[in-house]
């Protein structure tokens, strides 16, 4: 059975919303979170980017849902130790419902305390290394660490969960599915590939989840969805390493300036058609995704929320 849930946007809400729609998404009959972890938005636009850890022990009280981080980068901006603990911590409140899902992240975010940013392969390297520090740091034990990228000195969380939560890797090329197929506990993308899910199977995540995320702008006018999408995510249309590499916003929306309407919103459905959502989400399932996650895009959060209560999440069970 497949699980439908709602992804909260750091780039686009401040904290007091977030936690807001987390509560509206739980009464619309959404059964999971997740949360992006970012320091910057992707565009000036967007225009916010709260401190993810604070929002998940805000929602953890809010909610009964569990919660995700889509993703979280390990690496420069926050070193491993640290985000073992705010993991473990998150557990605690969540009562077990917390996942930590990692990736190598983005220079927009990162370079902020180091502006070298490691090409992909040191990154991966990073994330192998860091993944295996924090789950040591899991058991509770005192850890003194010397590797290739990481130095830790006797350290060791003492707020501990029951179980340690599971960790999820975001990766879309094939060193990177074939590292999350050996190293994590789940696997997460965006897009609906089918060929991406038997990748991580064949690397040795045979059984284990696979979640992928989408976003989507309900709205009554389906023209004024459209422009809502070309204004607040262009960058769904830049293709390439971009992503990866650039390090501000107002380079983001140099790019963006190229963007057309339709690169912007070719993977959103947009407007009030149900079966256009429904159409969307299902070719995640069709693919063999266990997890769904929906975005809406833009200010009508209430009207998304309603409009999938009625018309999309019962048509999907």
């Amino acid at each position: 059975m497949t699980t439908f849930g709602y992804f909260l946007s750091c780039e686009e809400h401040d904290p007091r919303e977030l936690v807001r729609q987390a509560r509206a998404a739980e009464r619309a009959g959404f059964e999971a979170l997740w949360i992006s972890d970012h320091f910057h938005p992707w565009l000036d636009e967007q225009g916010q980017s709260p401190f993810v850890w604070t929002v998940i022990g805000a929602v953890a009280q809010a909610t009964s849902l569990p919660i995700t981080t889509a993703v979280t980068c390990p690496l420069v901006r926050l070193h491993p130790v640290i985000v073992a603990q705010a993991a473990a911590t998150s557990a605690v409140m969540t009562d077990g419902r917390f996942r930590l899902g990692v990736g190598t992240g983005e220079a927009l975010n990162e370079h902020v305390v180091e502006s070298r940013w490691p090409p992909a392969d040191e990154r991966l390297e990073m994330l192998d290394e860091a993944v295996g520090l924090i789950r040591e740091l899991f058991t509770g034990q005192l850890v003194t660490h010397r590797g290739t990228h990481y130095r830790v000195d006797t350290a060791r969380l003492y707020t501990l969960p029951d179980e340690p939560p599971p960790i999820y890797m975001s990766g879309f090329g094939g060193k990177s599915i074939e590292l999350a197929g050996r190293i994590a506990d789940g696997y997460i993308t965006t897009g609906p590939s089918a060929d991406s899910v038997e990748a991580f199977h064949k690397a040795g995540g045979s059984g284990k989840p696979v979640a992928g995320g989408l976003k989507v702008c309900y709205a009554a006018d389906e023209a004024e969805a459209r422009r809502t999408v070309h204004r607040l995510w262009p960058t769904q249309g830049i293709q390439g390493e971009a992503a990866q590499l650039l390090p501000l916003p107002r380079h983001f929306e140099q790019l963006a300036q190229g963007v057309t309407e339709e690169q912007a919103v070719a993977a959103s459905p947009c407007g009030p058609d149900p079966e256009a959502h429904v159409q969307a989400v299902r070719e995640y399932v069709d693919a063999g995704f266990d997890e769904v996650y929906v975005n809406q895009i833009g200010p009508g959060q209430d009207a998304f929320f309603d409009f999938y209560a009625r018309e999309v999440l019962p048509r999907l069970r």
